[in-house]
């Protein structure tokens, strides 16, 4: 068995608020696997989805264009590997430039994108900025009324498309995406793997309890329908004002959400943390 090291319980604790201890155990149980250690501990302990992996993601920037007409919008997410060349002019201006083509172009394959002049331009920036650029991906969404949102910080963009309505209604509704960050339109559109996942994690917890069988399937039902709504747009309570659900929000304004992308930048990617002590150590030894 695999010896368990304080920086993965740290890590542990710090996306579960558990105690040491009780982070120790699942560790050993789930053979060093966080992840794992993670879902054993939400069955077991009725204990909710924990923080995301604390190691840093690839850093960049993104960046949204919609049409004059609001017939359809683009968004991309331009990969560097700091921040500090993130809000560098000269790796903004290639960001737009990814964004302007992929726009004038309808394009959303990043390779058929990057086949040409684009592809001269970003190892151009890479010689003379010293850092690897990548164009990580493009997204296209076309609807009647299309309006996108940019958080300042060009870490979050997001587009979203209506059936009716006005654009500032469909940028207020983009603005929620950002902040809410909801997995789906509507709870119907759930993956079915999530669903099954988290009916597992939820009856586990249920049986816990010891509770008669029935009482266990309404608890599951009901954690269920609390799961969906909680990650579907139209179920979210709107940002701006809490009494009124997404949903509603568009329906009085005679529209129906068709859809949405949001990007955050780096989300999914993340990058091996590094011991800087013993790197340290070992370049000293090195040395020698």
């Amino acid at each position: 068995m695999a010896a368990i090291s304080a920086s993965q319980v740290k890590e542990l604790r710090e996306r579960t608020g558990l105690g040491m201890m009780e982070c120790k155990k699942a560790l050993v149980e789930a053979e060093g696997d966080i992840e794992k250690a993670i879902e054993d501990l939400r069955k077991s302990s009725g204990m909710k989805a924990a923080k995301k992996a604390g190691r840093t993601a690839a850093d960049g920037a993104v960046a949204a264009r919609v049409a004059d007409d609001n017939s359809f919008g683009v968004v991309v997410e331009v990969n560097s590997e700091t921040d500090f060349v993130a809000r560098d002019d000269n790796f903004k201006a290639f960001v737009q430039k990814v964004v302007d083509s992929a726009f004038d172009g309808r394009q959303d394959n990043v390779e058929t994108l990057m086949a040409g002049e684009l592809e001269v331009s970003r190892q151009a920036l890479v010689q003379k900025i010293g850092e690897n650029i990548s164009v990580r991906r493009i997204a296209l969404l076309s609807a009647p009324v299309v309006a996108s949102y940019v958080h300042s910080n060009s870490r979050i963009a997001v587009l979203t498309g209506l059936s009716a309505g006005s654009e500032e209604l469909a940028r207020d509704i983009a603005m929620h995406v950002a902040a809410a960050n909801p997995q789906v339109t509507r709870p119907q559109d759930m993956p079915e793997e999530l669903v099954a996942k988290e009916k597992e994690i939820y009856a586990a917890q249920a049986r816990e309890s010891g509770k008669p069988e029935e009482i266990i399937e309404k608890m599951i039902v009901g954690r269920l329908q609390k799961f969906m709504a909680e990650n579907s747009l139209i179920e979210q309570p709107f940002v701006k004002d809490p009494d009124i659900k997404v949903g509603k929000l568009a329906k009085n304004a005679g529209a129906e959400i068709q859809g949405f992308v949001r990007f955050e930048v780096g989300e999914g990617i993340e990058v091996e943390k590094g011991d800087f002590a013993a790197e340290v150590a070992a370049q000293v030894n090195a040395s020698k």
